[in-house]
């Protein structure tokens, strides 16, 4: 892999280095410590976090950069051909565990899109990883999030920053009786996502195979514990989807963010302590 350092703006963030690993996925990666967390993030499309959203993102890691961690923010492949599914993007991150990280990390973790990717890595590849996390997740994606999740597709493949932070602040304030106060949000979305946003029909790929997404013929097929991080008012990915996915899940440990929805999970500051802590509880059980 190739790495160069990128400096950030608050001198208390730690410090973001970016680079490429052999099959050429980005990644932005920042702590010291002598253990990794792979986190794939949502999607689709997607960047390495930059400025508010990065020092948002290092905030939540900070337990784990506390405790030796370093974090791996690791997106997709690019140049996704057509047809190229949720579990052919579990194994390119296989791939990159193998080839960059001596065929195991300490966590793999991954957040709404992120998370559909990761229920296939821990069906196909539970060698790859020591624990596994999915955060805002499940079997499937609400009609609701699909459409959204298209807006935000085509907005990506056309490089257009607003219509980014239109879809964003959808999923912010999902209440269709909140317009206004959504409008308003627009501009703090946009600040976050940044004036530039690179065109990318990967996106679009990525879109489609959210659409056709169904993991249950495989989570029966995990072997390793789960644990899922799930927001009670998520519109993406409803309550009884989510009680489903669990219960298909043989060793799955469901943990609910009260009164959250989809992206106040996401970003709820419980999600680094809460995956450390099932980290070092299964660590102790495969050490008794």
């Amino acid at each position: 892999m190739t790495t160069e350092r990128r400096p950030t703006a608050h001198h208390r963030t730690p410090e973001l280095r970016t680079g490429r690993f052999t099959n050429g996925m980005e990644y932005g990666v920042w702590g010291d410590g002598p253990k990794d967390l792979l986190w794939m993030p949502g999607g689709p499309g997607g960047t390495v976090p930059t400025g508010a959203m990065y020092r948002t993102m290092t905030r939540l890691f900070r337990p784990l950069t506390d405790d030796g961690y370093r974090i791996w923010w690791v997106l997709r492949r690019t140049d996704m051909p057509e047809g190229h599914t949720v579990a052919d993007m579990a194994d390119d991150y296989a791939t990159v565990i193998r080839e960059d990280f001596g065929g195991r990390v300490d966590i793999a973790a991954g957040v709404s899109y992120g998370g559909m990717v990761g229920q296939y890595l821990a069906a196909r590849h539970p060698e790859t990883f020591g624990t596994v996390a999915l955060v805002a997740a499940a079997w499937k994606a609400s009609e609701w999030a699909i459409d959204v999740d298209r807006q935000l597709a085509e907005a990506t493949a056309r490089g257009d920053a607003r219509g980014v932070a239109e879809a964003m602040a959808s999923y912010v304030v999902p209440d269709e009786r909140l317009a206004r106060p959504r409008r308003l949000l627009v501009p703090a979305m946009a600040r976050m996502v940044g004036r530039d946003v690179a065109a990318d029909d990967d996106a679009l790929v990525e879109w489609r195979a959210e659409a056709a997404f169904d993991s249950r013929p495989v989570l029966g097929e995990i072997t390793v514990p789960v644990l899922l991080l799930a927001g009670d008012r998520d519109r993406c990915f409803e309550r009884e989807v989510i009680v489903e996915t669990a219960a298909l899940i043989p060793h799955s440990t469901l943990v609910w963010y009260r009164g959250r929805g989809h992206m106040r999970t996401a970003t709820d500051p419980r999600v680094g302590r809460d995956i450390l802590q099932f980290a070092r509880a299964n660590e102790r059980a495969s050490a008794a």
